[in-house]
């Protein structure tokens, strides 16, 4: 399959913005595949970092590929999703590197196969296929349903599971062989292998922190900002979250003078990326090191109980314009039974800081849908948001909770679509004109939760809501087709076989 002229013109527009792009050949062509959109893909600190790790080596270079902004063109011209560096066709790799975030990429990962002519399982490839490897943020919670679409997971933290598995790629004696020896390495799921069990996640050495990212570059959701890990995972208990204090050993901080070190002479903005930011304890030290420089900043995770009126000053020389905290519960009772930390207080001396130092707005992160939830708790969110806003103009960012695998939350039922939906509508009627509201659709949140809390049968589910076209109304008939009646009640998913439509085709 040939690449449309206008699809290649506008990669090399992409390439000639990018500032660290690398070039270079090797025996061996990794592609790191994203399967959301350049935007979202180049925003990946994760990413890029692997970019970066993987092209150290002698025997394989990376090239970077993304799921197409407008795929029909794709299909009109019957162009195959291509890498940007040497405009390679992904199924003329020997391995594909897909970096997964979240449940709801699968759509993008199967559109980008079928565009490329990749079987969709890998059951149905052969050796003349590219090894297809999968990590990234979902490994943290469940892969499951995501693992027949690739040969291998990497489980939690890859830099250095990437390496173990391209010196056993090369010394291996075919792919059956390949995948028998990494199925006995910790870190490794081997879906043919391991069959529905979820492992246990790995740590990176903290002498790899920390991250940076390679590339700088104008068109991300991040515009012109180099990433860099200020701290990885948390110390904190919040019962909903994947990367609290128990996740690979909780808050690992990196460096200060680490951090000021990977920052290049043509960053002007400088990103602080990491679950709890705000919670490292010479973070005013590294805003020191960075602003006072002349460089604007960004952090990725406020907690509205770190601030202070010496970070806000930073933050305010930093450029900060909107001063961004999660609340996650909507009443005190919420966040005390979810362990968050944040207090209502907090938040209020949030909006007083936001208004104090200039700030455009306040944005508060919230959850609803939360097991035990009341009216009461709702109301006690209106009351808070409204006085909020008194103080300073106030963005609300809602979404409907989604319990996940791997935490204390784990196998909560969801709210469901309508309770959802009749607390999205409150909200709006009771906040018009006083608050600004956006929303996460609660259809596609149901989606994403039984995705997260599913297993083989989602990954049916899965290719049959691809094939009848990825509306909702199709994820709606795929997953009841297929959705088992129950999911064990304990930390290890089901084991065996699959049944339904598509269960022949998983190990064939």
């Amino acid at each position: 399959m040939a690449i449309s002229t206008s699809l290649r013109e506008h990669a090399e527009r992409l390439l000639k913005d990018e500032y660290g792009t690398i070039f270079r050949e090797a025996p061996t062509h990794f592609t790191m595949l994203y399967p959301s959109p350049y935007r979202a893909g180049m925003s990946s600190l994760g990413y890029q970092m692997l970019y970066r790790e993987i092209n150290l080596r002698s025997d394989t270079v990376a090239e970077r590929a993304f799921h197409p902004d407008e795929p029909d063109l794709y299909r009109k011209s019957r162009t195959p999703v291509f890498t940007l560096e040497s405009q390679r066709p992904i199924g003329n790799s020997d391995i594909i590197g897909i970096s997964l975030a979240y449940e709801l990429e699968l759509h993008g990962l199967l559109e980008c196969f079928e565009l490329s002519g990749i079987p969709f399982l890998a059951a149905k490839r052969n050796r003349f296929h590219p090894l297809v490897v999968l990590g990234g943020p979902l490994t943290f919670s469940n892969p499951v349903p995501a693992a027949p679409f690739a040969d291998v997971v990497i489980m939690g933290e890859a830099e250095e599971a990437l390496h173990t598995l391209l010196d056993h790629y090369h010394d291996a004696n075919g792919r059956d062989d390949l995948l028998s020896r990494l199925a006995a390495i910790p870190g490794f799921y081997v879906p043919a292998i391991h069959g529905e069990k979820l492992l246990p996640v790995i740590a990176a050495n903290n002498a790899k922190l920390p991250a940076y990212s390679q590339i700088i570059t104008p068109n991300t959701e991040l515009s012109n900002m180099h990433l860099v890990e200020s701290e990885r995972g948390c110390h904190r208990k919040c019962t909903f979250c994947v990367m609290r204090r128990s996740t690979n050993g909780g808050m690992r901080l990196a460096d200060p003078q680490a951090i000021l070190d990977s920052i290049p002479a043509v960053a002007k903005r400088v990103g602080l990326v990491g679950a709890a930011v705000s919670d490292h304890p010479r973070l005013l030290e590294i805003l020191e090191g960075i602003v006072g420089t002349g460089r604007e900043v960004g952090l990725s995770s406020l907690r509205a109980d770190r601030l202070s009126p010496e970070m806000m000053q930073l933050l305010k020389q930093g450029g900060y314009r909107t001063l961004t905290v999660a609340s996650d519960g909507a009443s005190e009772r919420l966040r005390t039974m979810m362990m968050k930390g944040t207090r209502e207080k907090h938040l209020m001396e949030a909006a007083h800081y936001a208004a104090q130092y200039g700030m455009r707005y306040l944005k508060v992160y919230m959850m609803i849908g939360v097991p035990t939830e009341t009216e009461e708790d709702i109301t006690e969110l209106i009351a808070f948001c409204r006085e909020a806003a008194s103080i300073v103009p106030v963005a609300l960012g809602v979404a409907p909770f989604v319990a996940k695998r791997n935490t204390p939350l784990d196998r909560h039922a969801f709210a469901g679509i309508k309770p959802v939906e009749r607390t999205m509508e409150r909200l709006q009627r009771e906040l018009r004109g006083k608050v600004d509201i956006r929303s996460v659709s609660a259809r596609w949140a149901w989606v994403e939760w039984c995705l997260a809390q599913g297993g083989f049968d989602m990954t049916e589910a899965t290719l049959e809501a691809y094939r009848e076209g990825g509306s909702f109304a199709a994820w709606k008939n795929a997953i009841r087709n297929h959705q088992r009646a129950e999911q064990p009640p304990d930390q290890e998913l089901r084991l065996g076989r699959p049944t339904g439509k598509f269960a022949d085709e998983l190990f064939a």
